[in-house]
């Protein structure tokens, strides 16, 4: 039985002629068909320079007399080098690896943004090959803008101890107060309604700001408030004004201007009261929320920090008015009963707090030793 096998033989075409295939006899194979064809061009090398910005490498080149991987950076760079383009450099120091029909170069110290480099292959015959690249500039990060400013309520009592401000990103401290403003429905700036502190209080990111209403400005028979006048009065609208000249940490201008608009209502003198509150306790078993809802708007950091489930963990939360605080378990609630603590130290807008008010008369019966406050404790199923 006579067997017959194909190979494809590359070689050059006979002048102008186009390769053509020759049947010829092979002592062992019997017929064997060859095809006389034209080598393609072997591609030129190329350099590509990755999009991560992490590395560069050429390819379309011979690997075999590339260096071998323990070679000093010299032998590397006599084949492939980096530079920053434009100036009399040093080859940059990294690492040289090869992939596949590829080296590739990544260097030492990321690539600059803003930068540019050059990159240059030398083949061991001929012109190197090079190519200059510009790494992008990161996109800059939007400027801040004031998420939230709480109370969210739109009213508040006209003895309101403080504001907290909101930013999406960390801001600047420092004479932060010129860019804060109270006016009253008229437009007419309030004077010196704020407590002015040398130490601004930031949290850690330096994304929230507390900001007191000045004491003087709420206590009665205080000197302020006697010369004066309260910073908020009872049955007026106010305005409080975030200016968008104020800078974050980047040293860009707020994204824009911020205005929360309010009534004031009487004074607040009575401390809050758990007892009155309602509890909407959830379902053994499932992870719905409790949700509790208070007789007035509660200071919105205090409550996320000071109210608790005891022995379980979970995620709190407060609606923007103050008056809704919910807990979300980690895992299903396991049978009751359980118990919310509510630490004696919380307190709301005016800075009441549980059994005990904002203004303590020194001169009566507020004046004598208190015993030490104790959490208060309210059991659900």
């Amino acid at each position: 039985m006579r067997r017959e096998s194909l190979f494809w033989i590359g070689g050059a075409a006979d002048s102008g002629r186009q390769p053509q295939a020759k049947r010829l006899l092979s002592p062992f194979f019997g017929p064997v068909l060859l095809l006389a064809a034209a080598s393609s061009a072997a591609a030129a090398p190329e350099i590509r320079w990755l999009t991560e910005q992490t590395s560069v490498e050429v390819s379309g080149i011979e690997t075999a007399g590339l260096p071998g991987a323990d070679a000093p950076p010299e032998k590397w760079v006599a084949h492939f080098s980096v530079r920053t383009a434009g100036a009399d450099f040093p080859a940059m120091l990294g690492r040289w690896s090869v992939e596949g029909k590829a080296l590739r170069f990544t260097p030492r110290f990321l690539f600059s943004a803003g930068m540019s480099y050059e990159a240059t292959w030398q083949p061991a015959e001929g012109k190197p090959v090079k190519s200059q690249h510009t790494v992008p500039k990161a996109a800059a990060a939007p400027a801040a803008l004031v998420a939230y400013i709480f109370p969210g309520s739109d009213t508040v009592p006209e003895n309101l101890l403080k504001f907290y401000l909101h930013f999406s990103a960390p801001m600047s401290g420092g004479g932060i107060y010129k860019f804060i403003h109270l006016r009253d429905d008229t437009g007419k700036e309030v004077e010196l309604p704020f407590l002015e502190l040398d130490e601004e209080l930031w949290d850690r990111e330096h994304q929230r700001l507390t900001l007191f209403i000045d004491p003087g400005r709420i206590k009665r028979e205080v000197k302020p408030l006697e010369d004066i006048g309260p910073a908020l009065v009872a049955g007026k609208q106010f305005t409080l004004v975030i200016d968008a000249a104020w800078l974050d940490a980047k040293g860009q201008h707020l994204l824009r201007s911020a205005e929360k608009n309010f009534t004031v209502t009487a004074p607040d003198r009575t401390p809050p009261d758990p007892k009155s509150w309602q509890l909407t306790p959830a379902a053994a078993g499932t992870k719905d929320p409790l949700r509790v809802t208070f007789s007035e708007p509660l200071d919105h950091a205090l409550a996320l920090r000071l109210i608790t489930v005891a022995e379980v963990a979970g995620l709190a939360a407060l609606d923007d008015q103050g008056r809704h605080w919910t807990f979300t378990p980690d895992i299903p609630w396991p049978g009751g009963p359980h118990r919310l603590v509510i630490q004696p130290e919380l307190e709301d807008l005016a800075g009441n707090s549980i059994g005990k008010p904002f203004e303590v008369d020194l001169t009566g019966t507020d004046n004598k030793p208190q015993t030490p406050r104790r959490p208060v404790e309210i059991a659900f199923p």
